[in-house]
């Protein structure tokens, strides 16, 4: 079952075209990784799936992309849009508030007041980001105080208490550690389970030990998408095989 579905979509910066034709399925439950160079519109993609690029100037979009069927450039509410559809960036950016709030943040701006309901939707997103037991005894402490690699946990959790349906994450890792890495790709795969991942990524060693889709991105284009495991073993265009062989450039 896909949950999004992006078809001939081009997208423009002004008359700059930074997507070209983008036909994509992304499946429901699985981890789907989009690699490629600096600049080949990979991100650019990712921000398209919750209408982060609405903010920028001058951004203008042909073609569709649905959620579960829904157009979401039609009628349908953007912050509805972005509680479904969750983000995490490259960089943890913890709100400068407590480890409580942080987490309380998001559904409190969707109306939730009741203390008992934000008690149990703190911990449960914190256990779900394989964090609570490092933090239940200082929820009240500046998340700033975090480490790096708990911090972008934290904000995992942050982006989990909304209830969303798909998680984005937007090179999640490249601010981490290998352990702290190590973590959040383990993280990543129990998620799965419950949420539609999409994950862009320049460490193509981690596509292929968390992802189960991957689409190789070009000057705009996509150039190949398939089972991870195929595209890196037998990729079917020399592009693709000419990168992640490292012979690029």
């Amino acid at each position: 079952m896909d949950k999004i579905t992006v078809e001939k979509l081009d997208l423009f910066y002004g008359s700059f075209q930074a997507l070209k034709e983008i036909t994509l399925n992304i499946p429901a439950n699985e981890i789907t990784a989009l690699i490629g160079p600096s600049g080949c519109g990979k991100s650019t993609l990712l921000k398209s799936l919750n209408r982060m690029n609405d903010l920028v100037e001058g951004c203008r979009i042909e073609g569709s992309i649905r959620l579960d069927r829904e157009d979401i450039y039609g009628d349908m509410d953007v912050n509805l849009l972005r509680k479904r559809v969750g983000m995490v960036f490259q960089k943890p950016n913890p709100f400068p508030m407590s480890i409580y709030d942080n987490i309380a943040f998001g559904p409190r701006t969707h109306g939730i007041r009741s203390k008992a309901k934000l008690d149990n939707i703190v911990e449960r997103s914190l256990r779900d980001a394989a964090i609570w037991d490092e933090v239940k005894d200082r929820l009240k402490k500046p998340a700033l105080g975090m480490s790096g690699g708990q911090q972008q946990r934290l904000c995992i959790a942050r982006a989990l208490a909304v209830a969303p349906e798909v998680l984005l994450m937007d090179e999640p890792t490249s601010a981490l550690d290998p352990i702290s890495t190590a973590k959040v790709e383990e993280l990543a795969m129990e998620l799965k389970k419950q949420y539609t991942i999409v994950i862009v990524t320049h460490n193509m060693q981690q596509a292929v030990r968390i992802s189960d889709k991957t689409a190789f991105f070009l000057l705009g284009e996509m150039i190949e998408f398939g089972e991870t495991e195929k595209i890196f073993s037998m990729p079917e265009n020399k592009k693709t095989e000419d990168y992640i062989t490292g012979r690029f450039g």
